[in-house]
């Protein structure tokens, strides 16, 4: 059996959002670089915006596991904002101020730019779901920002379980009243793919080289368990056969 042949029953591909979509990276470094230049405090803002990534992921991953969750990525955002600004030198920026990051910035996050345009091609042949640990208003928001549709949102919000545990998944699925055989998750991250591909799910790996700037990012290189590696979303397309 050819590698094409086994995705042959792919229904749905349920996209990681933060990251493989949305340009969290640039977004959060700029908005804390003109926090920065507001209060005259210089810093290297690249990195603390991936520390702000860092904190407000690790406080989401596997949320739910032991107790219903008491806070969304929202909250996250928030506590790792307020904790990055406190610790360098920007105590006195306010409320308001604060929210501008936290809120305001992450709900316009920009998609990287081979995105748009793919995922209406992508949707012509699949169900094209948001899968993601971010909350249902980010995705909202970002979708109307960047002007793109998805068949269907899937905040683990709605699940009181967060990736990667294996119930997300699996309730991801069965929300698409689909087999886990029929799915197919696409990120750029392992962990994510890992855990996926776990509980049955087909996975492509999308590499988003920028995702962490000039940093790069943590894990680049795909495991080699993946269904399909690409550069880029219109690789992917192309490698799902899909025309256009």
């Amino acid at each position: 059996m050819s590698p094409n042949e086994s995705l042959d029953n792919v229904k749905a591909l349920t996209f990681d959002t933060g990251g493989t979509i949305l340009d969290w990276h640039t977004g959060f470094r700029t908005a804390l670089a003109d926090m920065g230049a507001k209060y005259g405090v210089e810093r290297d803002w690249g990195a603390l915006a991936n520390e702000v990534r860092r904190r407000s992921l690790g406080a989401m991953l596997n949320l739910g596991e032991n107790e219903p969750p008491a806070y969304n990525f929202d909250d996250s955002h928030r506590r790792a904002v307020d904790g990055v600004l406190n610790e360098n030198g920007l105590e006195a920026v306010t409320e308001d101020e604060r929210r501008a990051i936290w809120w305001d910035r992450t709900h316009s996050f920009q998609c990287w730019p081979d995105f748009p345009d793919t995922l209406p091609r992508l949707r012509s042949k699949f169900i094209c779901a948001s899968f993601t640990i971010l909350s249902f208003r980010i995705i909202i928001d970002t979708a109307k920002r960047n002007g793109i549709s998805w068949d269907a949102v899937i905040s683990c919000e709605a699940i009181g379980k967060y990736k990667i545990l294996p119930e997300a998944y699996q309730t991801a699925a069965r929300f698409l009243q689909l087999d886990v055989s029929d799915c197919m998750m696409v990120a750029c991250h392992n962990f994510d793919l890992d855990a996926a591909k776990a509980v049955g799910f087909k996975t492509a790996f999308v590499r988003r080289p920028d995702e962490w700037g000039a940093e790069g990012p943590p894990d680049p290189e795909p495991n080699p368990i993946h269904d399909i590696v690409v550069d880029t979303f219109p690789e992917l397309a192309e490698r799902l056969g899909v025309e256009g």
